[in-house]
């Protein structure tokens, strides 16, 4: 498997963080742990908005403190994954989406990043000095189930998010 690097996307990335967000949108496929990503066609935007995150004087409204991180592959600087940590919660993110949102590139999965990439991440978590870290999943997503499971998540119950009209698993992982 391919040697990958957990790193804090700058501006020497753009051009890969744009063919990151275009192969999403190509795909149809969801981009989670990337904050405003999606909508934002700029890579520059997209860095000033996680340099801004972290800062709790700076981050946007209703945004908790959070950290962005690219997992690049190191034989050709691809990056093949996104996952973000959110240092504490929100309303919405200790009902739905936890202490991490991750995604791995559509052509990349299926290779053990997702699973390396959370491990790596769950590190900086416990450096952070978190005990235990809330991930969510869609239901359906047996490929994230997987990931997390891998990680020691332990299953605590399902819910439904009526604003995305969604079922949501709750993992917690100690660390």
């Amino acid at each position: 498997m391919d040697d990958c690097i957990l790193l804090k996307p700058d501006a020497s990335m753009c051009g890969e963080i744009k063919a990151y967000r275009q192969e999403f949108i190509d795909t149809g496929d969801s981009m989670d742990g990337t904050g405003p990503l999606l909508r934002m066609e700029r890579a520059a935007d997209w860095l000033a908005f996680n340099r801004n995150a972290e800062d709790e004087t700076k981050k946007p409204e209703n945004w908790v403190v959070s950290e962005q991180f690219a997992y690049v592959r190191k034989s050709d600087g691809k990056i093949v994954g996104m996952i973000q940590f959110r240092h504490y919660f929100n309303d919405f993110l200790e009902r739905f989406g936890g202490h991490i949102g991750y995604s791995v590139r559509p052509g990349e999965r299926k290779k053990g990043y997702a699973k390396r990439m959370l491990g790596e991440c769950l590190n900086v978590c416990r450096a952070f000095g978190l005990e235990n870290v809330l991930i969510t999943c869609l239901a359906d997503n047996e490929a994230s189930r997987r990931t997390i499971l891998a990680n020691g998540g332990v299953y605590e119950c399902t819910v439904f998010c009526e604003r995305d009209g969604v079922y949501l698993q709750r993992y917690w992982i100690k660390l």
